[in-house]
């Protein structure tokens, strides 16, 4: 198939693949890296992008150092980063100001030298905890902690996906990139405004979820787990835990079997049952009502709410730091964890990942955008963001969640990874920054090789350092690098700074710069942020070509505004790990987004001229 015979222009075709690829990426059907790959291909089809170049991205300097990141930032987790942060940040007391003040700061100073979904992964379970100890909503403190980590990783060349394309691309148009510090000088002032718009202002702009947002109140254990006896006439007496679940048609997850005392996890129990047997269930009163009437097993006893004197010893022993601990079997624990962007549970169901025999976690119950889910357990596909709560030996349950790429909200007595070796990762990491500050080796080279040296000495394994590399993340950007520059060869870039051009004829410079920076800010918010810069770069420089102005300003603008994925939960993987610890619902995030977002504008065009003039 050549472009004579289709009849159409170079540059209408790439405009129909990109607009198909942008409705796609909206339409959020197919995972964001199928999408960009089918664009690739397409692409290569219809000639736009030469067969010979359609996998070079895979090799490009941004991917390699994006993957490299990724992998420094999963140190920098397993080197005990999180204990050290967390007992600091879990002084600051019951100040609510003070506590956003110490979390969202923290992330930023974090997200400027890691990957910023790292920055926020560690910080996660610590901004939990001090919302329950403090009883503080969890949702005044997880939005701006994830838009914090948005503004810490505008700061430093490896922060953002964003700012290691932008620098690529003025090295393949210049022939000399960004340097890891180039971006401070604006990405410093702009974060620091964020920082201080969200702590005194922007705050007060989130929804409270009173209640929604915690796990406690999600899942509501505590007040439904009931002992039910198997007697003699029970219809269950003689059934194996499956064919009970069977007989229900409905799954009332059973968390224990006690026999003379002895306790077995539900998931480890493979025996019939026997008159006698306890069963340890969690279900509510209908629950309970289906199970007297379908299989005959009677409650020991009946829930009871906690009167005021155990509600004050809760709440005691809460300012204590003391977990929730509802069952207490020999062993066995029960714990929440958030799924993560890159976790192996996304768009997956229970039965497909084996959770039971390969992980050995039984799975109670899943909650999602703040309330649980009624559906079957089994029914449930994962997405990222999803709050689960768990069951599992108490010696493996770290290593499980850690494989699952699952993040711990409760009982932070948990320490995932390998032991500490915080100092030996830090040094590996300030020599790569040595050796890019002072022009030694490429930032691909630098990062690759602390990466690799990371894996060599043991700061983790070589399974984490793989399980690190986002491949979603990685795929989308290798796919769209190609299609980006066809948008470039064809013509395309240059039609739509022309129109900009238009617009801006009759004005400042500044204003076609506000124009792309608003163009980039809403295309971020509905794509990957990478997708976005990768886009708006080709078109900054044909608008910077047309002014016949300086390059690295309106490359500048790309940068920041790529970042400012404030308006929606789909629009960063930061924003869509807080959705559901912190209870909140699509339309929350614009309204802390939208004024942060005009803020960001409002400071970063004026700091950009000032830097790098026209």
């Amino acid at each position: 198939m050549t472009l004579e015979s289709i009849g159409l222009s170079p540059s209408t075709l790439v405009f129909i693949v990109l607009g198909l690829t942008l409705v796609a990426f909206i339409w959020g059907r197919f995972r964001y890296d199928l999408v960009a790959l089918a664009a690739l291909l397409g692409s290569v089809m219809l000639g736009l992008v030469p067969a010979d170049d359609a996998f070079a991205g895979f090799g490009h300097p941004a991917v390699i150092t994006v993957a490299a990141v990724l992998v420094l930032s999963r140190g920098f987790e397993r080197s005990g980063v999180v204990d050290v942060i967390a007992n600091q940040v879990l002084k600051v007391g019951e100040r609510l100001l003070l506590q956003l003040l110490v979390l969202v700061g923290t992330v930023v100073v974090l997200s400027g030298v890691m990957n910023n979904v790292g920055a926020l992964a560690l910080l996660l379970p610590v901004a939990m905890r001090l919302a329950r100890e403090h009883n503080t909503s969890p949702s005044l403190l997880l939005m701006p902690l994830a838009f914090g980590s948005l503004l810490g990783g505008l700061t430093t060349l490896i922060g953002t996906p964003p700012n290691i394309i932008i620098a690529a691309y003025r090295g393949n148009m210049t022939g000399e990139n960004f340097g890891m510090f180039s971006f401070s000088p604006v990405g410093i002032v702009v974060a620091l405004a964020g920082l201080i718009f969200i702590v005194l202002v922007g705050w007060r702009l989130t929804p409270k979820r009173s209640g929604q947002a915690s796990a406690d109140d999600m899942f509501d254990t505590a007040n439904y787990l009931v002992e039910l006896k198997v007697t003699e006439d029970s219809k269950a007496n003689g059934l194996t835990l499956q064919q009970l679940r069977d007989e229900l048609d409905e799954t009332i997850p059973v968390l224990a079997v006690v026999r003379e005392d002895n306790r077995r996890a539900g998931y480890q129990f493979h025996g019939v049952l026997q008159e006698g047997d306890i069963l340890l269930l969690e279900a509510g009163p209908d629950e309970l009502k289906l199970l007297e009437d379908k299989v005959g097993l009677s409650a020991i006893a009946e829930p009871e709410e906690p009167d005021e004197a155990q509600e004050q010893e809760q709440e005691t022993d809460a300012k204590k730091g003391d977990e929730r601990q509802p069952v207490d079997t020999e062993g066995l624990q029960l714990i929440e964890a958030v799924i993560r962007n890159d976790s192996m549970m996304v768009n997956r169901s229970v039965r497909e990942l084996r959770l039971n025999h390969q992980f050995g976690l039984h799975l109670v119950a899943v909650a999602r955008d703040g309330g649980r889910l009624k559906q079957r357990l089994r029914d449930i596909r994962f997405q990222t963001g999803d709050v689960l709560l768990l069951q599992g030996s108490e010696n493996e349950i770290a290593d499980s969640l850690s494989t699952l790429g699952c993040l711990p909200l409760a009982n932070r007595e948990l320490h995932l990874g390998q032991p500490r070796k915080l100092a030996v990762s830090v040094g590996i990491f300030a020599l790569a920054i040595a050796a890019m500050m002072f022009d030694l080796l490429p930032a691909a080279v630098a990062m690759s090789s602390a990466a690799l040296a990371s894996l060599l000495i043991g700061v983790l394994s070589l399974r984490d350092g793989y399980q690190a590399i986002d491949g979603p993340v990685i795929v989308l950007l290798a796919a769209m690098l190609p299609v980006g520059e066809a948008l470039e060869t064809s013509g395309g870039a240059d039609i739509i700074a022309d129109a900009l051009l238009r617009f801006g004829v009759e004005w400042p410079i500044v204003v076609s710069l506000v124009g792309l920076f608003l163009l980039s800010m809403l295309l971020s918010n509905v794509v990957n942020n990478a997708a976005a810069a990768l886009l708006m770069a080709p078109i900054a420089a044909s608008l910077a070509n047309g002014f016949d102005a300086s390059l690295d300003p309106f490359l500048m603008v790309v940068a920041v505004s790529a970042s400012c994925a404030f308006l929606t939960p789909i629009g960063h993987q930061s924003n869509t790990l807080v959705l559901g610890p912190g209870g909140y619902r699509f339309g929350d995030y614009w309204k802390l987004g939208l004024p942060l977002s005009l803020v960001v504008m409002a400071v970063a065009i004026p700091a950009i001229l000032w830097v790098w003039p026209l």
